[in-house]
């Protein structure tokens, strides 16, 4: 299997194009372990996924079979839960997720869940998470869910001097959000997708079954492929063993031009995982 592909962050730190997105897997810890196993160096979390602990023992337990295992090779995210949101409630709850992860040492990356608390929230959340960085207990900072309005918020703020170095949001070839990604982009931001297989949703799609067939790939992999070749990084959710393989094996072929616009819909904007913070107004 071809060698993993990276993006860039503003940190200067790398991030693999393809991570493990860790919401509803099960059993978590053995499959964050088979994950890093396969060859997944990024693994994604949140604290409202109640599952923070059993993914720290995952990698634990890689880091513990072999000493060319290295704590710094693993990248490892939560995210602030909007309830956690405020100065002191991130900070109270951020210890809170480190303690249940302590054997790793730090956290590599923390995101800002939501938009959704409104701005005083966000702000005072993102004061707490650049003291952690100072700190050293988390390396980077990111957002999730965030549109441009919120993005220029933030970097307008007096007491901005940690830029993002994530916005993670659902992109898909019917989800594509041209605009944001641009925006993003120019910025040095890293956009990383959630829900990149539609949840199933457009599996079936002829175009993708064709593709799919030309590479000797499946739709799946095809669609991870369709966002890494716009630059966006794909966090693909899996308790299949099988299927966590096949999301990872995507480095061996890249879509043409032409393909990749034949799987684009710019003009779709209905096809959602569950809802879409990013187009709120607080």
């Amino acid at each position: 299997m071809p060698g993993v592909e990276y993006f860039h962050m503003l940190n200067g730190a790398k991030i693999p194009a393809v991570g493990l997105g860790a919401y509803l897997i099960s059993p978590a810890a053995k499959m964050v372990e088979q994950a890093l196993d396969t060859g997944y160096r990024l693994i994604d979390t949140a604290q409202e996924y109640g599952n923070e602990r059993e993914i720290g023992e995952g990698i634990s337990a890689w880091l513990e079979k072999d000493p060319k295992h290295k704590r710094e090779d693993v990248i490892y995210t939560t995210k602030i839960l909007g309830s956690n949101q405020g100065y002191s409630r991130t900070w109270s709850s951020l210890k809170e997720s480190l303690n249940k992860v302590k054997q790793l040492g730090y956290i590599d990356l923390v995101l800002i869940h939501d938009p959704l608390t409104g701005k005083k929230t966000r702000l005072e959340t993102w004061k707490a998470l650049q003291e952690a960085v100072d700190q050293g207990i988390v390396k980077a900072i990111g957002v999730s869910n965030y549109g441009e309005h919120h993005l220029k918020e933030l970097y307008e703020w007096e007491g901005f001097k940690y830029k993002p170095v994530i916005n993670q949001v659902e992109l898909s070839p019917w989800l594509m959000r041209n605009e944001l990604v641009k925006y993003c982009q120019d910025l040095g931001i890293v956009l990383e997708a959630y829900c990149p297989l539609t949840t199933g949703a457009k599996l079936n799609d002829p175009t993708l079954i064709k593709i799919g067939k030309k590479y000797g790939k499946t739709p799946a992999q095809v669609l991870l492929r369709w966002n890494v070749d716009r630059g966006v990084v794909v966090i693909p959710k899996s308790s299949n063993h099988k299927r966590l393989s096949e999301n990872f094996d995507i480095f061996d072929f890249k879509l043409t031009d032409e393909e990749f616009k034949e799987l684009s819909h710019p003009e779709a904007y209905d096809l959602y995982c569950g809802w879409d913070p990013v187009k709120s107004s607080r």
